[in-house]
């Protein structure tokens, strides 16, 4: 039997472009080789630092984005991902320059989210900046603007925000996953129409099970997005031998 080749590398279906960083990445956060329960490429991207793309829109970056999805693709990667949820704004560009299947942010899951709920329930975002979480991003995922949204920026101690925007090489975990549930705890409060709770950061996974036991709300994320995504382009294979 003749196998088609023409690639680089095989068996990393999905490509993540990364921002340059250098804070802990625990196991389910995105850049955390451990987390994806396949393989997965990581291209870092050359002068997307956090600061830039959360607080000045990735202002410079995309066509340093396009190269390195290119440099992906060119690997053999049949996908492509990011991770930072605020790259939502550059989903229809990457698209199009780069004419694969392009997963570029948590948000993208929202409009699914609310079709899986009652006409009296939303789903709210937890964001790692609502003040940078402006109408153009959730313009750009097609979210109503009246969206709930609660930001880290201004949650606790402020270790799980300034740890990641400052890059800092520690961080406490243990007090960033009290933070997490605070933030939770604030959004279901604060809006009792939240039906579900969509995490934008992709730093956000590695709480998700504490955002539930807290809040009792089903939690999506960039995990619950991307491997849903990679199914796409690497369809399970079922045996009728196993029936």
């Amino acid at each position: 039997m003749k196998t088609k080749g023409g690639k680089n590398i095989y068996g990393a279906s999905v490509g993540m472009l990364m921002l340059e960083t250098k804070f802990p990445r625990i196991p389910g956060d995105i850049g955390n080789a451990n987390t994806w329960p396949f393989h997965m490429h990581f291209e870092p991207v050359t002068g997307s630092s956090v600061n830039k793309v959360v607080r000045f829109k990735a202002e410079g970056t995309l066509d340093e984005f396009i190269k390195m999805g290119k440099r992906l693709i060119a690997k053999g990667v049949d996908a492509i991902a990011t991770n930072c949820g605020f790259l939502i704004i550059f989903q229809e560009e990457l698209t199009e320059a780069l004419g694969v299947p392009v997963f570029s942010s948590a948000l993208i899951q929202h409009n699914l989210i609310q079709q899986t709920l009652p006409k009296s329930k939303v789903p709210g975002i937890l964001t790692f900046s609502k003040e940078s979480l402006t109408s153009e991003y959730l313009e750009a995922a097609n979210i109503p603007l009246d969206t709930p949204v609660v930001g880290m920026e201004n949650i606790g101690a402020k270790e799980f925000y300034t740890g990641i925007l400052e890059d800092l090489d520690e961080m406490d975990f243990d007090l960033c996953r009290e933070e997490m549930i605070e933030a939770a705890l604030k959004l279901q409060r604060e809006n009792p129409n939240v039906g579900a709770i969509l995490c934008e950061c992709t730093n956000m996974p590695p709480y998700a099970e504490d955002i539930y036991k807290a809040t009792g709300l089903p939690v999506y994320n960039i995990y619950t997005g991307v491997t849903w995504f990679q199914q796409s382009v690497r369809p399970r294979r079922f045996d009728i031998k196993d029936f």
